[in-house]
This record gives C-alpha cells, structure tokens and sequence, in this order.
C-alpha cells in the first residue's frame, strides 16, 4: 500500500532532509520509525530537498508499506514515535504510480527576515538584518523573476538544465517582519536562497534594476550575487 503524509519539521535539528552516511537527517529519521512499524525496510520519496537549517511547513512524502493501515492510526504511531522536531499533519492512501516530488505540480517556499530589535530566539527561524532596506525596490525587482527563465545565475552547482518557471513572487511586510513567497515548477540547488539574496542586494542599494535584469534574461553574462542564509527559507506548500 502506498501512502501520501505531509510533514512539517524544525530545520535547525537536522543536517538537512536527505539521507547521508552517519548523519542526522530528516528522512533517515522518519526511515526508521517506518521501518520499526512495517517491520521491514521502508525508503521515502521526498518533494523536495530541504538543506542544513532550511525548515518546511508542509513538505509531502511517498512510501510503500507492507500493510494496509488505518489513516488515523498510522498518523497517531508516527507522531508518537518521531521526535518532537517531526510533525506529520496529515496521511493519505495514492496509487502505485504516484512519487511526492515527480508528481508534484508546483511548489511554494516562504523566507522570512527580521529587522527588528535584537531577539536571540529568532535566530534559527529567520535571517536578521540590522540596516534599512528599499522595500519597494524589491517589490518592483521581483515581478523580474515571473515567467519561464534560464536560472543559471541563481543556482549553485552546475547542470544540464536551468529552465523553470516562476508562477508568483510577493514581498510584504508586518510589523518587524519581511516576508518572501515564491512559487514555481521546480527548484534547484539553492535557488530560492540566490534569488532572496539579489533583491536584498537590490533592496540595499549594491545592485541596479539593469543589474538584476541583466542577471535574469543574460543568462551567459555570469553574475554572482548574494546567498541569503539557510534558517530563513522554509517550504510551505507543495501542489499536486
């Protein structure tokens, strides 16, 4: 039987969501506890792949499990077996062809910035800045973004292919807080975080507009921008 869950977790207590030799992460943790309850190996399929410090709101994984178990006492099993950092919010049954990250449709990641008095227990959930910032500039440097685009430039790493699609980008703000959701088709190496960091750029001045453009529509003219920091960013939804 093939089951859908949607998880949240808290980013800060693990060395990122995919599975590495020897090391803390979010999806070797939840193999686990499936694997005690199935008695038998169980392998995740994960939406997407959450770094070091990245949190996720409502990430979605696949697995397969030998027995056909109740909803409501799967979900109540894992959340009592997970660590407290874990929180599976939501399990249903799919078909066998169903994969959380080729099926999905879209997905839509928040990052969220402080600039507000000090306050250390923001630390691990936002990225803090202490200068004023152009909040209009950004807003006018993120419909840039809209469309179907060669990202080279707002990746890390190299690849065959950097084509995507942006559906929304939007910036606002609320009381000490700045907020940046961006939805798309898919999403590479540090995407997100390229893309958060050049319109902080835009927003303090270092860059222009035509830098940013430039950036964006010559993707052979090769820009290097700054990488907004990992405790900020969080996956909030994923659209199948």
């Amino acid at each position: 039987m093939k089951y859908l869950a949607h998880i949240c977790y808290d980013g800060s207590k693990f060395n990122g969501f995919q599975r590495l030799k020897n090391d803390n992460s979010v999806q070797k943790t939840i193999e686990t506890v499936l694997t005690q309850i199935n008695k038998a190996p169980v392998y995740i399929k994960g939406a997407g792949r959450t770094d070091r410090n990245v949190h996720a709101l409502d990430q979605c994984i696949s697995f397969n499990l030998d027995n056909d178990f109740s909803l409501e006492h799967l979900k109540y099993v894992l959340n009592r077996c997970l660590p407290s950092s874990i929180s599976v919010t939501k399990i249903l049954k799919v078909s066998d062809s169903f994969h959380a990250r080729f099926s999905a449709k879209k997905k839509k990641y928040l990052y969220l910035i402080y600039c507000g008095e000090k306050n250390p227990f923001l630390n691990s959930y936002t990225y803090i800045i202490h200068q004023p910032i152009d909040i209009l500039k950004m807003q006018d440097g993120a419909s840039l973004f809209l469309g179907i685009h060669n990202f080279q430039n707002f990746v890390s790493g190299t690849r065959k292919n950097y084509l995507s699609e942006i559906y929304d980008l939007k910036i606002w703000t609320k009381k000490e807080m700045i907020y940046i959701e961006i939805e798309g088709k898919c999403f590479y190496r540090y995407m997100v975080r390229h893309i958060v960091g050049s319109l902080l750029m835009l927003g303090y001045g270092k860059i222009t507009k035509d830098d940013l453009k430039e950036a964006i529509f010559k993707p052979e003219k090769k820009k290097v921008f700054f990488v907004a920091p990992p405790q900020g960013l969080y996956l909030k939804e994923i659209n199948y």
